[in-house]
C-alpha cells in the first residue's frame, strides 16, 4: 500500500505527531516597530545641466537599437558631460566643502551622487550647474515568494523571466487531482489542447484516474481531496497569482516553480481514496510516459521492500528512459533508516524538507509580550478573546493527552505542549475540562505550523493555535496571566527559514545504505493552492508541511533546467539539482545548529540557480559503499561517470574521512573512480566524505560519499 507523504493523506496538516517530528516556530515579539525611512538625508542624488546621453539629441540611439559607445558624437558629448561634474566639483569645494562626489551617471540621466556629510541640500540645489537635487530614496525588497527566494528560483528562470520557466516541459502529478478551476491553472495563453474530458485545459493536459475499482464505484480524476491541487500548484502555478488564506491578503503574489509549464493529473488517490496500490501508480507512471510527460512528481510513500522493490525498480527504469521522477522521501522521521518506498530507489530525485520562513497567525498578548500562534483546521476567535492563561502541569509543560479534571480549565485558555497525540486529542481534552481557547506550543525549532485535524469525532469547537518552541519558557512564566488572543489575523514573515523538518525521514537505505535523501527543499509552511470547495471564498489557499511539499520544488525545478537546456538526460537533470546544491545552510530541527548528518541533508538545499548554471553532470549523484563487515579491515571502489556540460579544466578531491574510514579519490576525467578503505578497527556506523570538483578555485560539483561499518 501506498500512502501520501503529507503528514497524513490530508497534506501534513496533521503532522507528525511524537515529539520532535515536526516543525516550529521562533518568537516574535511584535507586529510593529520603526517604519522604513523612505529617504536618507546623509545623500542625495544631482542632476546636472544637459540632456543625458539618452536623450541627447545627437547620441540618443534610434528606436530597436541601443546607444553607439564608440561613436565619436557620444565621445565628444560624454567628454562634455565629463567636464560639467569638474565644474561642479569645482563648486562643490568652494562653496561646500564638505560634500563629496561619490558617483556619476550620463546614460540616463546627467547626474552626481553627493555625500552631504552635513551640508543643507538647498546649498547643493543653488549651485549654478544643478537642475535638481533629491535626498537619495531608500528601497527595500518587495515581499517575494519565499519558498522560492529559499532556492533561488527567480533569478534561475533568466532573462524569460516566468513566461519561460519551466516552458515546453510537462509534469506529471502522480496525486489526489488538479483542481482546474483554480486560478493558479488559468490556462490564459496556453496553446489548444486536445484535453480528456472535463478535468482538463490548456494548462492541466491530461486528466486520468486509475483505481481497480474506478469503474466500479464511478471513480474520476477529479480532485476531491487537497494533497495533488497544493503539490501542483507549487510545480507551477501561474505567476503572480494573488492568494488570501483565513482572510489575509499574502503580500506577494504567488509563484509555481515553472509556472509556464503544463500539468497532467494522474490521480491514483479518487474521491475518498487515501491508498494506492503499487499497481495503480505503475499504472500512472505508465500513462504519463507514454503521454509524453518529461517529469513525474509523487508526494507519495509507504513501506519499503528493500533493492528488489519493484515499484523502486520501476522508478529507476523511468529515469534510465528519460522521465525524471521527482518523490517524497517520506514523513517517518526523526530517524535513521526511516527513508520510504519508492523515495529509497537509486535513480530517484528524493526530497527531504525545510522550512520557509512564514505563516498566517493570530496576535497573542500576554504579560506585555505579543507572540503570534498560527491558525490550521480548527476554529479562531470571531472576536477579541481574553482569560487568563493555564499552563497544563508537566516537564516543562504538560502535553494534554489523556482526560483532564472536570472543570479544571474552566474560562481559561489552555496552554498544552505538542507532542505523543494528535493535535485534536489535546484541543478536545481542553475543552471537556471547560476551556475556552487552546495555545499548542511547539517541540521543536523554527516557526509555528497550521495544525490538522486526525478525522476522529467529535471535532473540538474552541479557537485553537500554535505558537514556537521559543515561546514556551516566557509562556509558563505568565501562567494565570489575563491573555488576549486577537481575531485579526496577519501575515508573519520571518527568518526562520532552512531549519530540517523533524519528520522529513532520513536514510541510509536498507540493505544497500545508500545516501536518501538526494537533496532537501523547502517542505514546512509551503503556501499553495487547493481546490475550490475546502474554504468558504474560492480561490482556496493554505499552508501544508510535509516531504509531499518539498517534492514539487524538486519537480518544478527539474521542469525548469529542462527549459532551458532540452536535450539534457533525465540523469543530468537530477545531477544538476543534487549536485549544485548548497552546503552548510541547513540547521538541525532540535538544536538550531548545522546540520552535518548527510543521511538527514543529502547534498544539501537545492539552489536552482546555480542547477541550470550546473557545468557537470555526475551518475550516480552520490556514492555508497554499502555496509562493511566491523574488523573486516576491507578496500572497495565505486566508479562515477562525468557529463562535461560546459568544457573546462576541473580537478577532484575528498574528504579524508574519520573514525577509521579513509577515502581517496582519483584525477578528474570521464569517471572518477573514488576508493574507500575501512580499517579492522574502524568506528561502527556512518562514514561520510564530500567529494568536491572544482573549477580553479569554485567548487562546480559536490558528491556524498557513504559507508557504513556494521
Amino acid at each position: 500500500m501506498r500512502r501520501l507523504s503529507g503528514l497524513l493523506a490530508a497534506a501534513a496538516l496533521v503532522s507528525a505527531l511524537v515529539a520532535g517530528a515536526a516543525v516550529a516556530g521562533s518568537r516574535t515579539v511584535s507586529d510593529g516597530g520603526t517604519a522604513t525611512p523612505a529617504v536618507d538625508t546623509g545623500s542625495a542624488i544631482v542632476q546636472l545641466n544637459g540632456d543625458s546621453l539618452s536623450t541627447y539629441s545627437k547620441t540618443k540611439p534610434p528606436t530597436g537599437k541601443k546607444i553607439d559607445f564608440s561613436s565619436t558624437a557620444v565621445k565628444s558629448y560624454r567628454a562634455q558631460l565629463s567636464a560639467l561634474r569638474n565644474d561642479f566639483k569645482a563648486w562643490l569645494k568652494a562653496n561646500a566643502p564638505a560634500a563629496n562626489v561619490t558617483g556619476s551617471f550620463d546614460i540616463a540621466l546627467n547626474a552626481v551622487s553627493v555625500r552631504l556629510n552635513g551640508t543643507q541640500l538647498s546649498t547643493i540645489a543653488s549651485a549654478p550647474q544643478v537642475t535638481s537635487a533629491q535626498y537619495e530614496g531608500l528601497y527595500h525588497p518587495l515581499v517575494d515568494d519565499p519558498d522560492l527566494g529559499l532556492i533561488s528560483a527567480l533569478q534561475a528562470w533568466g532573462a524569460g523571466g516566468s513566461a519561460n520557466a519551466g516552458k515546453g516541459v510537462k509534469v506529471a502529478v502522480v496525486d489526489t487531482g488538479i483542481d482546474i478551476t483554480h486560478p493558479c491553472f488559468d490556462d490564459t495563453g496556453y496553446p489548444p489542447q486536445p484535453g480528456n474530458g472535463p478535468f482538463t485545459n490548456n494548462k492541466v493536459i491530461v486528466a486520468k484516474v486509475f483505481n481497480n475499482n474506478a469503474k466500479n464505484k464511478g471513480y474520476t480524476a477529479e480532485a476531491l481531496q487537497e494533497h495533488g491541487t497544493h503539490v501542483a500548484g507549487t510545480i507551477a502555478c501561474d505567476a503572480n497569482t494573488a492568494a488570501t488564506v483565513n482572510g489575509v491578503a499574502i503580500p506577494y503574489g504567488m509563484s509555481g516553480v515553472a509556472p509556464s509549464a503544463t500539468l497532467g493529473n494522474y490521480n491514483v488517490f479518487p474521491a475518498d481514496v487515501t491508498n494506492a496500490r503499487s499497481e495503480d501508480i505503475l499504472n500512472a507512471l505508465d500513462a504519463a510516459y507514454e503521454d509524453g510527460m518529461d517529469v513525474a512528481n509523487m508526494s507519495l510513500g509507504g513501506g519499503s521492500h528493500g533493492e528488489q522493490d519493484l515499484l523502486m525498480q520501476a522508478v529507476n527504469h523511468f529515469d534510465e528512459a528519460d522521465m525524471v521522477v521527482a518523490i517524497a522521501a517520506g514523513n517517518s522521521g526523526p530517524g535513521l533508516f526511516t527513508v520510504e518506498s519508492p523515495g529509497a530507489a537509486k535513480r530517484a530525485l528524493t526530497a527531504g524538507a525545510s522550512t520557509v520562513p512564514h505563516f498566517v497567525g493570530a496576535p497573542i498578548t500576554v504579560g506585555g509580550t505579543t507572540y503570534f500562534g498560527a491558525t490550521g483546521d480548527f476554529a479562531v476567535v470571531s472576536a477579541d478573546l481574553t482569560a487568563p492563561l493555564a499552563a497544563l502541569s508537566g516537564s516543562p509543560l504538560g502535553l494534554g493527552c489523556s482526560a483532564l479534571a472536570g472543570g479544571s480549565l474552566t474560562g481559561k485558555i489552555a496552554l498544552i505542549s505538542r507532542g505523543t497525540c494528535t493535535f485534536q486529542t489535546k484541543i478536545r481534552n481542553a475543552q471537556n475540562a471547560g476551556a475556552v481557547a487552546a495555545i499548542i506550543v511547539n517541540n521543536v525549532a523554527g516557526d509555528p505550523i497550521a495544525m490538522g485535524q486526525d478525522g476522529t469525532t467529535p471535532v473540538p469547537t474552541i479557537p485553537a493555535y500554535m505558537v514556537s518552541r521559543d515561546a514556551r519558557a516566557d509562556l509558563i512564566a505568565d501562567n494565570g496571566l489575563a491573555t488576549t488572543i486577537s481575531a485579526t489575523l496577519q501575515y508573519v514573515a520571518t527568518t526562520n527559514g532552512d531549519i530540517m523538518a523533524g519528520f522529513s525521514s532520513q536514510g541510509p537505505t536498507d540493505v544497500d545504505f545508500r545516501v536518501k535523501p538526494d537533496v532537501v527543499a523547502p517542505g514546512v509552511n509551503v503556501l499553495s493552492s487547493i481546490p475550490h470547495q475546502f474554504c468558504a471564498a474560492p480561490p482556496c489557499f493554505a499552508f501544508f508541511q510535509g516531504t509531499s511539499m518539498a517534492t514539487p520544488h524538486l519537480a518544478g525545478s527539474a521542469a525548469v533546467v529542462l527549459s532551458q537546456h532540452p536535450t539534457w538526460s533525465a540523469a543530468r537533470v537530477r545531477s544538476a539539482i543534487v549536485n549544485t546544491a548548497d552546503q552548510g545552510v541547513l540547521k538541525n530541527f532540535s538544536t538550531g545548529a548545522t546540520e552535518t548528518e548527510v543521511q538527514i541533508t543529502g547534498a544539501g538545499r537545492e539552489n536552482l540557480l546555480s542547477a541550470v548554471g550546473a557545468k557537470l553532470g555526475l551518475d550516480p549523484v552520490s556514492v555508497s559503499f554499502g555496509a562493511v563487515p566491523a574488523g573486516s579491515g576491507q578496500t572497495r571502489t565505486e566508479t562515477i561517470a562525468v557529463t562535461q556540460n560546459v568544457a573546462g579544466s576541473y580537478t577532484a578531491s575528498i574528504t579524508p574521512g574519520s573514525g577509521g574510514v579513509h577515502y581517496s579519490v582519483s584525477p578528474f576525467g570521464d569517471t572518477i573512480t573514488v576508493t574507500m578503505t575501512a580499517d579492522k578497527g574502524a568506528a561502527r556506523g556512518g562514514h561520510s566524505a564530500i567529494l568536491s570538483i572544482k573549477q580553479g578555485d569554485d567548487v562546480v560539483a559536490h558528491a556524498v560519499v557513504y559507508a557504513f561499518v556494521k
